[in-house]
């Protein structure tokens, strides 16, 4: 019998469905296993709101301004985050399932353990952040800012980084044998870390 199988989540303590919550200012509040479910989050303004194992379905947060906001082991299903902006936010352990990212901002913060397996962040700005044990398998990041971010430990399988900027960002689980570099920018420090990846010695 297998034992890694994770326990069933308990049910939500509290469903929001098909609120309106456009221009809402909803800094400081807590939500804990609540289900939002096509919940319109548009230009919402948050500083500071912590939502921990909560579940997101249908949600749009286009255009929306999280700041010093927790948002832990949360999953966020077919979920809309256009021109979204989260800085020096907590998003530890949650789950992004085809969700649409486009001009899609990040500044610090700590995305550890997060996934976004085959996550469409073409041209995605993510600075500064750490995003250690991350899995991005297959994320698409072409034209994307990934500077100074910590992947270390990071699920990097298949993940296209062409074009992508990656300076100052620790590519030490990277495997340039099985991830798109083309183009991609780097350090010199960098390059010497890939090329020893690839199992070459620097003369």
């Amino acid at each position: 019998m297998p034992t890694n199988i994770p326990a069933p989540l308990p049910p939500p303590v509290e469903v929001i469905r098909s609120q309106d919550w456009y221009g809402q200012d909803i800094s400081g509040r807590r939500y804990t296993r609540c289900a939002f479910i096509d919940v319109d989050m548009t230009e919402v303004v948050n500083e500071g709101a912590v939502f921990d194992h909560c579940t997101f379905r249908g949600v749009r947060f286009n255009v929306s301004r999280h700041s010093g906001a927790a948002f832990t082991n949360c999953t966020f299903s077919h979920c809309v985050f256009f021109d979204a902006q989260f800085t020096d936010c907590k998003l530890v352990g949650s789950l992004f399932q085809q969700c649409t990212f486009s001009l899609f901002k990040v500044s610090g913060g700590d995305w550890s353990f997060a996934g976004l397996p085959g996550a469409d962040l073409r041209r995605a700005s993510l600075r500064s952040v750490r995003m250690r044990e991350a899995d991005l398998t297959g994320a698409r990041l072409e034209d994307a800012d990934v500077t100074d971010v910590d992947l270390s430990g990071a699920q990097l399988h298949s993940a296209n980084f062409i074009r992508c900027d990656l300076r100052g960002s620790d590519l030490s689980s990277l495997d340039p044998l099985t991830a798109e570099l083309g183009k991609a920018t780097v350090s010199l420090e960098q390059a010497a870390v890939l090329v020893a990846a690839l199992g070459l010695n620097v003369a």
